[in-house]
């Protein structure tokens, strides 16, 4: 009678976990496909949802200030972020159609497109002779040297194209992602309540903690490195533009970019100084140096301020999350690395304390 219980119980055991691997199949089938119908969408949402998390303070002042009108609040916060990203796309817009004009009225004139070479260029240390060849050698016959360096012209024609190309496809994504914002603050109250369940489901009663821990995190490097390379972009923009520097929307960007890789602002605002000194009055070169020479350090001074204001983790861990995030994922990098650098962070003290999550 025993071999018949156990055949019984063996089969029993088998049609279990036979039905559990079909249930279990059907579930990740059914996220798999979920997930594949909404990839397209997925980047918009989560730049929406790290955009509504960074400004639901001004958000949520806003609001209170409407007499909790969230829906006006929403709109006015959307438009805001909508300027501050068109407006500097209207004067680099301006600044490009300038310096287009301009080599266009000297191909037509005949003019060289290169002026000469000033003749302080050759006092330089190292490479100002070559230098000074080169340049003199490009304002006399341009299309003999085009020729001469061609395949280093060409790549990086290609590369420039490449670049700009990405970078218009990357700022249209972002006003979608601005609107996408938009919607997500009306129902901000909502959402907020829907990743606190979820992450109490997920870590039991760690889960708002987390939750309160992300939120901060992504603020913070909202501020501390966006926020401080606006800052410095559109100051050395400002400047570059009232001392009538050509192409001032163009360096502004190009500024703004390199501040958000951790390279800085200091390669155009050295070059740009260099110009002026040798373009400009010696007043007006003067006064952008006064203007810009603080811009070279601000960033050493807001960031430590920024990133740690109210972390729950060290700066440091924040830092080295959103650089080795923005190297990896590019841009959504910043916000995603630094979060989840975090995460792993708060997790390993649990550990190190023997505590569970």
């Amino acid at each position: 009678m025993e071999e018949p219980k156990n055949q019984s119980s063996n089969h029993s055991y088998v049609g279990k976990s036979l039905e559990v691997t079909i249930k279990v199949g059907l579930v990740v089938g059914l996220l798999l496909w979920c997930f594949i119908i909404l990839k397209p969408f997925l980047m918009l949402t989560l730049w929406g949802i790290i955009l509504a998390v960074a400004v639901y303070p001004m958000f949520g002042w806003l609001r209170s200030k409407l007499g909790n009108r969230g829906k006006l609040a929403s709109i006015l916060v959307t438009l805001f972020l909508l300027l501050l990203i068109i407006l500097p796309v209207i004067l680099l817009g301006g600044s490009l159609a300038e310096a287009v004009g301009s080599v266009k009225e000297s191909f037509v004139s005949g003019k060289s497109l290169v002026p000469p070479p000033p003749q302080t260029v050759k006092e330089w240390q190292v490479i100002g002779p070559q230098v000074f060849n080169l340049w003199q050698r490009a304002s006399e016959n341009l299309t003999e040297v085009a020729k001469e360096y061609q395949p280093q012209l060409m790549t990086g024609l290609t590369w420039f194209l490449s670049t700009l190309t990405n970078a218009g496809l990357g700022m249209l994504m972002f006003i979608v992602s601005i609107l996408v914002c938009g919607v997500f603050l009306v129902f901000a109250e909502q959402g907020k309540e829907a990743a606190r369940s979820i992450a109490v489901r997920l870590m039991g009663e760690r889960g708002i903690e987390t939750v309160v821990n992300a939120e901060v995190t992504v603020r913070n490097v909202a501020r501390g490195i966006l926020g401080v390379a606006f800052i410095q972009a559109f100051l050395a923009g400002l400047g570059f533009l009232v001392a009538g520097i050509p192409g001032a929307g163009l360096w502004s960007l190009i500024s703004f970019v390199l501040a958000i890789v951790q390279i800085g602002v200091g390669p155009v605002v050295i070059g740009v100084l260099i110009y002026a000194f040798l373009k400009l009055s010696t007043l007006t070169a003067i006064l952008l140096t006064v203007w810009c020479a603080p811009l070279l350090v601000i960033d050493n001074v807001l960031k430590p301020i920024l990133l740690g204001r109210g972390a729950p983790v060290p700066m440091l861990v924040i830092f080295l999350g959103a650089i080795g995030g923005f190297i990896s994922f590019g841009t959504i990098g910043l916000f995603v690395g630094a979060v989840v650098l975090s995460l792993g962070y708060h997790l390993l003290l649990l550990w190190l304390k023997n505590e569970q999550f």
